[in-house]
């Protein structure tokens, strides 16, 4: 069994909804993200494109973080989902360092380090991660990852597009409903 998330890049506008959700949910301090939102223009004037893509942990099948934590401080649970005991964090970074996606988070104030756990509470009471429930335009889901591509479909990408390192190495249960420009080599990050 894997959950995952599944994220569609053509109902997102950027809004940020999600982000503050998980923000507001992990009580996270200023500059600091579970889930991020990243805007992107593809192609030259006057064909520009705009896009957004919304991350946060992948909740890989293969999760580097967990093979480099020398303490065995993140594990899968039983449902697939990557989580984390800061109990027996020991701040060392070895998850921050090694994640391609670069989603786990030091606190230095804490000397630990945190990660998204899918809202992994959450959900066990019966609801939907924070995020989820957060985005005005259903862009994202949660939730088995061979039930989420039944519900929305074969022509999903894997974690497989251009601004994202490739998913060959870790596995990442992320299911992508890309727009057609997101595939562009030209994408450029929007900074506000």
């Amino acid at each position: 069994m894997a959950f995952g998330f599944y994220f569609d890049m053509t109902r997102c506008i950027g809004c940020r909804a999600c982000q503050v959700a998980c923000k507001d949910k992990n009580r996270l301090g200023v500059g600091t993200l579970y889930r991020g939102v990243k805007s992107y223009t593809v192609g030259t004037f006057p064909d520009v494109k705009t896009y957004s893509y919304s991350a946060s942990c992948n909740h890989c099948e293969d999760p580097i973080c967990m093979k480099n934590c020398p303490v065995g401080a993140i594990k899968k649970a039983e449902d697939g989902t990557v989580i984390q005991d800061q109990e027996k964090c020991i701040g060392c970074r070895m998850c921050v360092m090694s994640c391609p996606y670069g989603h786990p988070k030091y606190f230095p104030e804490k000397g630990v380090s945190g990660k998204c756990d899918g809202c992994y509470g959450i959900r066990a009471n019966g609801s939907q991660p924070a995020c989820v429930a957060g985005c005005p335009n259903r862009a994202l889901d949660f939730g088995d990852v061979d039930e989420l591509r039944a519900k929305y479909g074969d022509d999903l990408n894997a974690g497989a597009i251009v601004v994202l390192p490739s998913p060959d190495e870790t596995h990442p249960n992320v299911l992508i409903k890309a727009k057609d420009c997101s595939f562009d080599e030209s994408a450029v990050e929007l900074t506000w």
